[in-house]
C-alpha cells in the first residue's frame, strides 16, 4: 500500500495573512508541519500543496517537496483532489492541515495503518476528548460515533445533549486530519455541496449525507490549529517552553 501525505497550504487568510509563512521559533509554520509529517513512517512521500510561490520556495528551501495548485479551489478537499490526480499510483492520501505545527507523526501513521487493517475503509479521521470549556464553542467541532467507531454526525453544537447526564458522559472534539483511499477522494471531491454541509459549514458532512461511512479513531492529540495572531503567539510560547 502506497501512502502519500499532503499538506494543503493556502497563502491567503482573513485572520492571519500569509499564514503558512508565519514564524514559529524562527521557522515558517509550514516548515514545522512538513518536518513533523516527514517523521511519519508509513507515507512514502510528503508534499505541500500551495497556491503561492513564496510558500513553495520556503518549503523547497527547507529541503521539502511542494507543488503549485489552483488559487480558485473552494475547499482544501478540492486542492487535495488536484494533487491526487498528480499521483495516480498512490493508494491512500493523508491530509494534514498546514496550520498544525505540532502534529504528532504517530497520528499520521495510525490513520494510514487503519486502511491496511480494513480493505473496505474509504475515509477516516480522528477525535479526542473535549475540554468542558469548549462545549459551547462553535469553532470546536463535535463528533458522535456508533458503537463500531463510525461517525454518526459532526456539529458545531453540543452533542450529545446531556438531558439525562450519565456518569460516563463524554463529548468528543473532531481533530481535522483526514485520510482517504485515492479513488474515493476523487469521487468525494466531485460531489455537490449538501444541505447539512452548508448549514454547519462542515465539509465532511457531504460524505455522510451521501451515505458514505467515516471511521473515527480516538487520540490524545487535541489539535493546535493556528488561525489568529493570538494562536500564533500561544504556539510560539509553547515552543519556547519546549527548548
Amino acid at each position: 500500500m502506497k501512502v502519500l501525505c499532503v499538506i494543503p497550504a493556502r497563502y491567503a487568510s482573513t485572520r492571519l495573512p500569509g499564514k503558512p509563512l508565519s514564524l514559529i521559533a524562527g521557522k515558517p509554520m509550514i516548515q514545522h508541519v512538513f518536518e513533523r509529517a516527514s517523521q511519519a513512517k508509513l507515507p512514502s512521500e510528503v508534499v505541500v500543496a500551495t497556491d503561492n510561490e513564496l510558500v513553495k520556495e520556503a518549503v523547497e528551501k527547507a529541503g521539502g517537496n511542494a507543488v503549485m495548485t489552483s488559487p480558485d479551489h473552494p475547499s482544501g478537499t478540492d486542492r487535495l483532489a488536484e494533487v491526487a490526480l498528480m499521483y495516480p499510483d498512490v493508494d491512500v492520501i493523508v491530509n494534514v492541515q498546514g496550520d498544525e505545527p505540532m502534529i504528532p507523526p504517530e497520528v499520521i501513521d495510525r490513520l494510514a495503518a487503519s486502511f491496511e487493517e480494513d480493505p473496505d475503509l474509504q475515509m477516516a479521521t480522528m477525535k479526542t476528548l473535549m475540554n468542558e470549556e469548549d462545549y459551547d464553542n462553535p469553532a470546536a467541532v463535535k463528533v458522535v460515533t456508533d458503537l463500531n467507531g463510525y461517525a454518526l454526525y459532526f456539529s458545531r453544537s453540543l452533542m450529545p445533549y446531556p438531558r439525562n447526564k450519565p456518569a460516563d458522559y463524554k463529548v468528543f472534539k473532531h481533530v481535522g486530519i483526514y485520510a482517504y483511499r485515492r479513488n474515493f477522494l476523487l469521487r468525494y471531491a466531485a460531489l455537490e455541496p449538501t444541505p447539512l454541509e452548508r448549514a454547519e459549514s462542515l465539509e465532511q458532512l457531504r460524505a455522510l449525507e451521501n451515505g458514505y461511512r467515516i471511521k473515527v479513531l480516538e487520540s490524545d492529540f487535541q489539535g493546535i490549529g493556528v488561525d489568529t495572531p493570538e494562536d500564533l503567539a500561544a504556539v510560539n510560547e509553547l515552543f519556547a517552553k519546549m527548548k
